[in-house]
Parts: structure tokens; C-alpha cells; sequence
């Protein structure tokens, strides 16, 4: 019969090792989102559940078009869901403002599908690359509208 400590030890470890393993399939693999404003319709609706993987921001293989999931340089602990327009070097039109813009280096320009309901680039200009979370990749619920999110597609409601 195993002593106590010993079970209490193996039940640590586990323990440890399951919320590590958890954590870096989160973190570097990939997981579960929920998109949470209406600045993405129709591509991706409020309350839709999406799954989100780091792994091309980590590579930085990211793509005009990529919908992406960012902190939002307002409140840095909020997280929004936009569609990337422009990378570093791009010439980007600001219809809000009238005039082009240009991305530095180490700057991306992210814009909403549903322009009149969408508080983005055109309105707080370039963010930093190093704001993005990941990418979304691919809708699970609702399932009627279950499917990968292609990059520069509007789906049909």
C-alpha cells in the first residue's frame, strides 16, 4: 500500500502537469473565442463561438484579409475581433477620415466587416503587430453556420 505522501506527490504532479499541458495547447495551439460586437457581421456575428490559433501570429504568417483576435489598444484587457487590411509598408485609404494612411514597420491596420458599427483602425489608426492573439480560423457555433473563416470572404447570412 502506497503512503499518503506518495499519493498526495502523484497527485500533484498530474495535477501540475495537466494544467501545464492545458496551458500551452491554449497558448501556442489553439482555442475556443466568442466574438462579442456586431463590427464583424455578417462574416461573424455577436455571440458567435470561434476557434482561435496563435500559431500564424507566432509565425508571423498572417495575411491581408485574416480575421484576428487583438487587444484593443482603448482597454488593453479587452479583446476584439477585426478583420486585417493592411501590413507594414501598406498604403491604406481611411474612408472615415478622407485621406491614405501609411502601416510602419512593425504595424498592421484592422478593420470591421460591418464599417458603421465598427470602432478600428480608421478611427485610432495602426496598431502594433505585437497586439494581435490570434487568428480565427474557424466557426463552430452556431452550426448552421459552421465552416473556416477564409481570408477577404463574407459568407451569405
Amino acid at each position: 500500500m502506497a503512503s499518503p505522501y506518495v499519493v498526495l506527490g502523484k497527485s500533484v504532479v498530474y495535477t501540475v502537469s495537466g494544467f501545464s499541458t492545458l496551458y500551452c495547447t491554449l497558448k501556442f495551439i489553439g482555442g475556443f473565442g466568442r466574438c462579442e460586437d456586431v463590427s464583424m457581421e455578417p462574416t461573424i456575428q455577436h455571440g458567435d463561438l470561434v476557434w482561435i490559433s496563435p500559431i500564424s501570429v507566432n509565425f508571423q504568417r498572417l495575411q491581408k484579409g485574416d480575421v484576428v483576435f487583438c487587444k484593443s489598444p482603448k482597454s488593453p484587457k479587452a479583446i476584439i475581433c477585426k478583420r486585417l487590411i493592411g501590413m507594414e509598408g501598406d498604403t491604406v485609404f481611411n474612408d472615415e477620415k478622407g485621406y491614405e494612411e501609411y502601416v510602419d514597420n512593425g504595424q498592421i491596420w484592422l478593420e470591421g466587416d460591418n464599417k458603421d458599427y465598427s470602432i478600428d483602425s480608421r478611427s485610432y489608426g495602426p496598431l502594433p503587430y505585437g497586439l494581435i492573439v490570434s487568428k480565427v480560423a474557424l466557426r463552430l457555433w452556431p452550426l448552421s453556420r459552421f465552416g473556416f473563416i477564409e481570408p477577404g470572404k463574407q459568407p451569405a447570412n
